[in-house]
């Protein structure tokens, strides 16, 4: 990164790319707003290309501007976190995250990402919520919780950031009791025949959509026999009985009593099970949006 790039810059850059206006950004960043536009206009200068076209509706990146803002993003999240570990070394504790997730996050990425919170950022605070999907668009548009850990896609809120860091193949979950054919596999037709044990539409829809669709191209029809909000529940719900469901496959490693997993031979047409990180998009770089970056 050219040395003219220092840190200010680099975070009057962002701020203007990300509130997309120089008065915006101003208040945001608390500098005057002809400091802050003849600072741009030099690097423009210098560098010999626009990287905003301005208008009075505010200014937008250029072509120029869209191919470098994301290495200016991961330089200035470089240079703060260094200078936040420094000074959390010195301190003694590297701030508060409050993470939120759901039970799917449980089986590896939130010991990954709490495995490297306390690598990167050694006295870190962090506080933990299990939820569900929707609960956790809510919470994060609010500012109750700094990243959200959920299956995504989820109509998002406000100026937010995501980043897929699983995606899972669904897999059949029917009774213990339950035969299989020779190869160990399940069929749609049994869930059908069965009936469903799964998730509340509003929780997540597109998925559920998803599902809802494989059934139909398959000449089937999606029968819910009962909804609840938990994976742990829908186990619980599948060992007594009431009925088969489909989660990912990662899910495997709870050994769950009552129940058994099948690969499903006709699944062809399921969608995967996304689990994403999102985090608010800021002018500069968060604890929050550090660790996605590392996940």
């Amino acid at each position: 990164m050219p040395t003219l790039f220092d840190t200010r810059t680099m975070r009057y850059l962002l701020a203007v790319a990300d509130l997309g206006s120089m008065t915006a950004a101003a208040a945001h960043l608390e500098v005057a707003q002809p400091a802050l536009s003849q600072a741009l206009r030099r690097v423009e200068q210098t560098l010999g290309v626009r990287l905003f076209e301005r208008s009075r509706r505010g200014s937008v990146l250029s072509s120029a501007g869209q191919a470098v803002i994301e290495d200016v993003r991961a330089s200035l999240a470089l240079a703060e976190g260094a200078e936040r570990k420094a000074r959390a070394i010195a301190g003694g504790k590297s701030g508060r995250l409050h993470i939120g997730f759901v039970t799917h996050a449980v089986y590896d990425v939130l010991p990954q990402a709490l495995k490297l919170l306390h690598a990167q950022f050694p006295g870190t605070q962090v506080v933990l919520s299990e939820m569900g999907n929707a609960d956790l668009v809510q919470a994060l548009s609010e500012g109750r919780i700094d990243l959200a850990m959920l299956h995504t896609p989820v109509a998002l809120q406000g100026r937010v950031r995501q980043k897929l860091v699983r995606r899972d193949p669904l897999v059949a979950v029917l009774p213990a009791s339950h035969p299989l054919e020779a190869d160990g596999h399940a069929a749609l037709a049994d869930l059908e025949r069965l009936g469903l044990v799964w998730f509340p539409e509003a929780q997540l829809p597109a998925l559920r959509a998803g599902i809802a669709s494989a059934f139909a191209r398959s000449g089937l029809a999606l029968r819910v026999v009962q909804e609840t909000n938990r994976s742990l529940t829908v186990l619980s719900c599948v060992a007594a009985g009431v009925g088969a469901s489909l989660l990912p496959q990662s899910a495997e490693v709870l050994h769950h009593r009552g129940v058994r997993f099948a690969p499903l031979r006709d699944g062809e047409w399921l969608p995967h099970f996304e689990l994403s990180v999102l985090w608010q998009a800021q002018g500069k770089a968060t604890l929050a949006s550090q660790l996605a970056e590392l996940l």
